[in-house]
């Protein structure tokens, strides 16, 4: 693998991903403002949602710090970290995105916001995730296996 092919070669940085299906969501709402459901509470599984996202991300992040490695997946990537939420999933980071995504749609009471969460998830799916799969499959073999053995990829 050369230096300049040492990343995972991804579609695009999924934080953009998940500002543009917010953004269509937000866009599809306007054309068509349907509610999840007819109560006022909707800020309590928005919540959820968005305390799950912190307790996730957090720690992701903080593991990428520890192992001195990038969480940029644009970067070549220098180490497997497995611990923390890495344990839980292989993909915390990319599941906070998917949680803050929905807790928008939730706290926004919005069923067109939260149709866009499932073509996002497909577009994470084999834009992202498929691509840095293989990358850390060619970067780190059977240890890489044997992780993907042990732990889901979402939950």
């Amino acid at each position: 693998m050369t230096a300049t092919h040492d990343h995972a070669q991804v579609i695009a940085p999924p934080p953009l991903l998940t500002a543009a299906a917010l953004l269509a969501g937000l866009g599809l709402r306007w054309l068509w403002p349907l509610p999840l459901w007819p109560w006022s509470r909707a800020w309590i599984p928005a919540m959820v949602c968005f305390v799950v996202a912190l307790v996730l991300a957090g720690p992701a992040v903080a593991r990428f710090a520890l192992a001195r490695t990038s969480v940029l997946p644009h970067r070549p990537t220098s180490a497997l970290v497995t611990s923390g939420p890495f344990r839980l999933t292989r993909n915390p980071l990319y599941l906070s995105l998917g949680l803050l995504l929905t807790g928008t749609a939730f706290a926004l009471n919005s069923m067109a916001l939260l149709a866009v969460v499932i073509p996002w998830e497909v577009v994470m799916r084999y834009g992202v995730i498929a691509r840095e799969e293989r990358y850390l499959e060619r970067k780190f073999g059977e240890d890489y296996r044997v992780y993907c053995r042990r732990v889901r990829r979402w939950l």
